[in-house]
């Protein structure tokens, strides 16, 4: 996919989305710069005793580096996201019986979403990668609730089973974070802010 708007690359680099979710594009084209989004090949597995924080890090660089080998002059952009709770860590439910068993699990509960943020020039191999964190506070919600919930939004491949953009707004007393969309999955201050780094301009600066 790429966005509608032909306005150029300051770093006169493509720019490169390593994500096919539906939502990570949307938010991209707030910026108003023209895009490619690729799939990543590249495992999500947590490994043994990894933060989640570290973890979500990773994995944004971990997709990022899976495409950078088809792009070897252009902008790519990896994210991740990790849900923490207690002792548990979530990530995408992928059945609508994990979702169940997650959304059982942290209600009632305050949750941290950890959403990592990676932007590798394959050209020069500078590699930008923060995090940002989202602390969500689940209402105490019924088995029937959930049903509910997962029976009107696909949730299946969100961390945690929290679709704060969707219906699963519903489920939550408050959210935290510095960055309104990194729970949606693509913090986008921390993405301007790396872009700038790489001369790319979301605006004329010059005016």
């Amino acid at each position: 996919m790429t966005s509608s708007t032909s306005i150029p690359l300051s770093a006169d680099l493509p720019l490169i989305l390593a994500s096919t979710s539906q939502f990570r594009r949307e938010l991209l084209v707030r910026l108003q710069l023209p895009f490619e989004a690729i799939a990543p090949e590249a495992d999500e597995t947590p490994l043994p005793d990894e933060l989640p924080a570290i973890t979500a890090e990773r994995l944004a660089l971990s997709k990022a580096r899976a495409v950078a080998g088809k792009f070897p002059a252009a902008l790519i952009i990896g994210s991740d996201q990790v849900a923490y709770c207690g002792n548990q860590q979530f990530g995408k439910p992928g059945t609508r019986r994990n979702a169940i068993d997650q959304l059982q699990a942290m209600r009632g509960k305050e949750v941290i979403f950890h959403t990592g943020l990676c932007l590798m020039n394959s050209a020069t191999g500078r590699i930008q990668v923060s995090g940002v964190q989202t602390e969500v506070r689940f209402r105490t919600f019924s088995d029937r609730e959930i049903d509910h919930y997962l029976d009107r939004e696909n949730a299946l491949n969100c961390a945690g089973s929290a679709k704060s953009e969707g219906l699963g707004i519903s489920l939550l007393e408050y959210m935290r974070s510095e960055d309104p969309t990194a729970l949606v999955g693509l913090p986008l201050i921390a993405l301007c802010r790396m872009l700038r780094v790489e001369g790319v301009l979301m605006h004329d600066e010059t005016a």
